[in-house]
């Protein structure tokens, strides 16, 4: 249920706006950033799940910062690149890039190979989320993955229904990160997808996600008219602003 959060890295400004804009409509978050001190800046202020790298970027090239991210970062890389010759990507892939796009490309196959780079990054770790990741700490409540449990602070068990339950999930996936109510749609309805109850896609959208936060408002802030951890977040959507721990239950 966490929302896959991409970096656009590309000095020119046109093309890292439509690269960022393409990607929202199509579920990720994206960030934008232009040299490998803005890449820094962001792979410190949060959670990046992949990096959409540019080749050339001015006076950098996007094969060396490929090279110095992977000395000390696991964050999958994907460069791009008017430069497709075979010594080309293959110095890319010497770099430690997963994967290599050369430019025009397709927005449709660009699309498919992040999924498959996401999808390869995270198939040992979702096996180890799913054996071993289950209860999460978050400003003094509890969430038990395993006995899918909301506690509270004073240790009384609180009931959520399911749709708040799955809402409450895709917060504690992505803590402190400002999602868009066209995000929590995008989460919500792949929560749903295939259950058999017909909820999600336009039941789950606009005002109705303004209903649904204040539902799980009501149930876990102290005062729901100040929200001390589901906050509005300005000009975008909301945010679970309170640390959370993960840990396997007892």
């Amino acid at each position: 249920m966490t929302i896959p959060r991409l970096l656009v890295v590309d000095d020119d400004a046109e093309t890292r706006a439509m690269l960022t804009q393409f990607l929202q409509q199509n579920g990720f978050i994206a960030l934008p950033a232009e040299t490998e001190a803005e890449i820094q800046a962001h792979l410190q202020a949060g959670r990046i799940d992949l990096i959409l790298l540019d080749v050339m970027l001015g006076a950098e090239n996007g094969v060396e910062i490929c090279a110095r991210l992977r000395a000390d970062q696991d964050v999958p890389i994907i460069l791009v690149s008017a430069l497709s010759q075979d010594h080309q990507r293959m110095a890319g892939y010497a770099g430690g890039a997963d994967d290599y796009i050369a430019k025009p490309f397709n927005p449709q196959l660009l699309l498919a190979r992040l999924r498959a780079v996401l999808l390869r990054a995270s198939r040992s770790a979702s096996l180890v989320y799913r054996r071993k990741i289950s209860l999460f700490r978050f400003g003094g409540w509890i969430y038990d993955g395993k006995r899918d449990e909301v506690l509270s602070p004073q240790g009384f068990q609180v009931a959520l229904s399911q749709r708040e339950t799955d809402l409450l999930k895709v917060f504690l996936a992505n803590p402190h990160i400002p999602l868009t109510r066209e995000e929590i749609h995008l989460a919500l309805d792949d929560a749903r997808a295939g259950d058999g109850t017909g909820e999600g896609g336009a039941e789950i959208s606009g005002r109705a996600i303004d209903m649904l936060v204040g539902r799980l408002r009501s149930k876990i802030e102290t005062d729901p008219k100040e929200p001390q951890m589901l906050r509005t977040a300005r000009g975008t959507g909301y945010i679970l602003a309170v640390d959370i721990t993960v840990e396997e239950p007892q």
